[in-house]
């Protein structure tokens, strides 16, 4: 089951992400994304009423009106990785993206996992970012033409601590 999380989840969401990553780094990285209020929404995967993954998807402060939102981070529990609930928890995140408005999704992510949502490094090519130049850097256009002109994009403060 894929919900929205809640507040009561946050102790499990960080031991998934610590776990998920084997070290604590993207855990804290959500914390400061929830404490400096640049989260637009977070989903949480459920596997026998406990918190079996996780994604978050952050705002980006972009040159043009539209809303971009940042996939990251995104983790499982090493115990269910590659059943599956890492890809519901994409394609459920990424509808949600679509009912918020968001114009497009960046993502710096593994080269071989991302792609088969959609994402590209080529559709990346007209955005300036501090990962630009990084080829797990992605995009997916939610709209049509999200990311045709030039674009320059600004993460979150937690993202350069």
């Amino acid at each position: 089951m894929i919900r929205h999380a809640r507040p009561s989840d946050q102790a499990a969401i960080y031991e998934v992400e610590a776990a998920a990553f084997g070290r604590p780094d993207e855990a804290e990285l959500v914390q400061r994304l929830r404490a400096d209020g640049d989260v637009i929404f977070e989903l949480v995967a459920e596997a026998d009423g406990e918190i079996a993954g996780h994604i978050l998807f952050s705002r980006l402060w972009a040159d043009r009106v539209e809303l971009f939102a940042a996939l990251a981070p995104m983790a499982v529990r090493p115990d269910l990785q590659g059943r599956g609930v890492g890809s519901r928890l994409v394609r459920a995140g990424l509808e949600a993206c679509r009912e918020f408005g968001a114009h497009g999704v960046l993502v710096l992510g593994h080269l071989d996992y991302y792609p088969r949502f959609g994402f590209s490094h080529a559709a990346a090519a007209k955005v300036v970012s501090p990962y630009s130049a990084s080829p797990a850097f992605m995009a997916l256009a939610l709209e049509e033409a999200a990311f045709d002109q030039p674009l320059t994009v600004a993460y979150p403060a937690a993202f350069e601590e």
